[in-house]
């Protein structure tokens, strides 16, 4: 039992009425979300709560055909879907301790939730799809509604900052087996697999689909395969993967690779860079501005070691930094691994865009103490995109005798999870690497 939970609750509810208020609304019927079954099949996707429905309920992330309905002043309704099925287990009714803060109505079909549901009026609907109640039509997924809900999310409450906190905990543990395996020679497929086995977490279970990229894999930013045959030379390990607690997503990424190379240099210096924007990241901070920011700190990396000749602020002028750091430095995170809102700035859904030269960064909106962000700085060697440089004016000032000999290890992101304050930030991610490495130092002895 965490208690911070029912401060939660009422701060969600507090904030839900308000946005109801404002938007006219009575109520909140929110639906858990359905099965999808795989085209010409009677098999399903795995299923993905609707993280409206999560705010309120993390603990029900498994489970279907669950409704939630709400009044302002009124106990929370949950209803549960337990069907009579002997195909599947069934769930039982839930009696555990956050049970207190509802009234749980068990259903097994679907004619009874729409005969308990037909009376209700004045409530708007936040599902993939209403449920079809005869007579009712209720506004669904009510867009100035959804503007409020999304823009409040932003500021995580003490529990959503402690569900954080404890995927990255166990995300560290999958990374820490990683690098090791890496270590050891493994394939793409044997280091994913050994991280689930790490984290305990079936693939289901996962944020997003780990990134496991070796050598020239590092320089795809989404690479999406996991050969089963390891190179034989593992040059470097681009690791991006999460893990969840109670719904709330962690999203790391560390770059291994063995010392004594200039690529290894080129990892300790984005590392050096990466930490010292963090030291610039704090409630009133502009995001854009931090992205700018890394760009010149990117940009001293590629003068300093010979990669441009060019200095940093002609590098960053002339777009030759964008080869090498093409994406956002991060996001903000959550019940979803990209959450929602990052380019909003009020309530009523006013969206402050991006730079025209940075199209990627998904977050525009000013720090605010609550935020959990990500900050992620990448150096990649992308073919498409150096072809690009070279081919353009630009090209003339960068080494691609050393570009070239970089290319085989694929590129670098360091990724961290932080939680914005009034003066600076709480790393998640690099606190929880700071006590795997005690414990397992502790252990050793």
């Amino acid at each position: 039992m965490h208690p911070s939970y029912f401060e939660h609750l009422q701060q969600v509810q507090q904030q839900s009425a308000a946005a109801l208020e404002a938007c006219g609304f009575d109520g909140l019927l929110i639906g858990s979300g359905h099965l999808h079954p795989r085209f010409l099949d009677d098999n399903y996707y795995p299923f993905r709560a609707n993280p409206h429905f999560l705010r309120w309920l993390p603990f029900l992330s498994e489970h279907p055909h669950c409704w939630l309905l709400w009044r302002p002043g009124r106990t929370p309704v949950l209803y549960y879907h337990a069907p009579d099925d002997f195909w599947h287990l069934t769930p039982s009714v839930p009696d555990d301790w956050w049970t207190t803060a509802f009234e749980i109505r068990p259903y097994s079909a679907p004619a009874e939730l729409h005969r308990a549901l037909q009376p209700q009026a004045g409530l708007a609907v936040i599902s993939e799809q209403p449920p079809a109640v005869n007579g009712v039509d209720w506004p669904h997924n009510p867009q100035a509604l959804l503007n409020r809900l999304h823009f409040q999310r932003a500021v995580k409450t003490d529990w959503e900052l402690h569900c954080l906190r404890q995927a990255n905990v166990t995300a560290v543990k999958g990374h820490t087996a990683a690098e090791q395996l890496f270590h050891e020679g493994a394939s793409e497929y044997r280091i994913h697999q050994g991280y689930l086995q790490a984290i305990e977490h079936n693939e289901r279970d996962m944020p997003y689909d780990n990134i496991v990229a070796l050598n020239e894999h590092a320089a795809v930013l989404h690479y999406q395969f996991q050969q089963r045959q390891a190179p034989q030379q593992s040059r470097t390990l681009l690791l991006d993967a999460g893990a969840v607690h109670l719904g709330y997503a962690a999203d790391i990424t560390r770059t291994f690779t063995a010392g004594g190379t200039p690529f290894a240099e080129l990892v300790a210096a984005l590392d050096r860079a990466q930490r010292q924007l963090l030291g610039e990241v704090k409630a009133g901070a502009c995001f854009i501005e931090l992205h700018r920011r890394m760009h010149h700190l990117l940009a001293g990396i590629l003068q300093e070691h010979g990669l441009v000749n060019a200095s940093a602020e002609s590098i960053v002028e002339r777009g030759i930094s964008r080869t090498f750091f093409p994406h956002g430095l991060g996001h903000l995170l959550g019940l979803q691994v990209h959450d929602v809102g990052g380019w909003q700035q009020d309530g009523e859904g006013a969206l402050g865009e991006p730079p025209a030269e940075h199209p990627f960064l998904r977050l525009t909106r000013e720090l605010q103490p609550g935020f959990v962000i990500t900050i992620e700085p990448g150096l990649y060697f992308i073919p498409s995109l150096l072809k690009k440089l070279r081919d353009s004016e630009a090209g003339a000032d960068v080494n691609w005798q050393a570009i070239g000999q970089l290319q085989p290890w694929g590129g670098i992101r360091i990724e961290d999870n932080v939680a914005v304050t009034d003066d600076g930030c709480e790393n998640f991610t690099r606190d929880a690497f700071a006590a795997q490495q005690a414990a397992d130092q502790a252990r050793a002895l």
